[in-house]
């Protein structure tokens, strides 16, 4: 169709193009929107410390004839006093697979051994689950793996990612003022490291034992008219170390 010369022909306004552009867009189902901070800001729930089942392990090293070293049995004992107080389900004791000809008697024994030490320790016979693991390289040593389950305190989750990259420049994340993902996380795993028992998390432990003997001093003296407070007193030669000692 033409116009004649003199018919006037108008420009699309600007708010019409935006208005038809704002339709359009609209109509995009992948658009995502975020509104506030993308990740908690407090470390303890970024890096939550939780109590989870996990494995603990104890490698033993067969010697020539077969025996444990005092090194090992230390460590054994250590171990396996450790799964008798915490310890699910059984143990495991791998044997290594593939070894040289003259360490098979060797590793034998010293799997016995171990057996021995666990039933003196009040392991029962059934505690055990035997089975064994190839080795990659006879010429290296391989040692007997003890392995059992026990509760532990953790941190949920990785230590070591990185979210968003710190080395690029980003204004949103400049302004906010936020601590990266990864801060605190290594924290958090030293302080569940340290927890030796994890209840310890859950609950408090009960009230221990009274002192008999102080209660029964502090009897007497109420029966004699006596005042069972303690005696206190400071001056410039008195050393709180010394007397608490004494």
């Amino acid at each position: 169709m033409r116009f004649p010369a003199h018919f006037p022909v108008r420009p699309i306004s600007a708010v019409a193009v935006l208005m038809v552009a704002g339709l359009l867009s609209a109509c995009r189902a992948d658009r995502v929107a975020t509104t506030g901070s993308t990740y908690p800001i407090d470390v303890r729930t970024r890096h939550p410390i939780v109590l989870a089942d996990s494995d603990r392990t104890l490698d033993v090293f067969p010697t020539g004839i077969g025996h444990l070293d005092p090194r090992q049995s230390a460590d054994l004992e250590a171990f396996l006093v450790e799964y008798r107080r915490y310890g699910r389900g059984l143990i495991t004791l791998e044997l290594p697979r593939g070894v040289a000809p003259a360490l098979v008697g060797p590793v034998e024994r010293t799997g016995a051994a171990i057996r021995r030490v666990g039933g003196n320790l009040g392991v029962p016979p059934g505690g055990w689950l035997i089975g064994g693991y190839p080795i990659a390289n006879p010429a290296l040593a391989s040692p007997i793996r003890l392995t059992f389950q026990r509760m532990q305190a953790k941190v949920s989750s990785k230590c070591g990612l990185w979210p968003r990259d710190l080395g690029t420049s980003d204004l949103r994340a400049d302004w906010s003022n936020e601590p990266h993902w990864n801060l605190g996380c290594s924290m958090q795993s030293n302080v569940a490291s340290q927890i030796a028992d994890p209840i310890d998390l859950v609950r408090g432990r009960p009230e221990g034992r009274i002192d008999t003997v102080r209660r029964t001093r502090d009897i007497d003296d109420l029966r004699n008219g006596k005042d069972p407070s303690t005696a206190w007193r400071q001056d410039g030669k008195t050393n709180v170390a010394n007397e608490v000692k004494n």
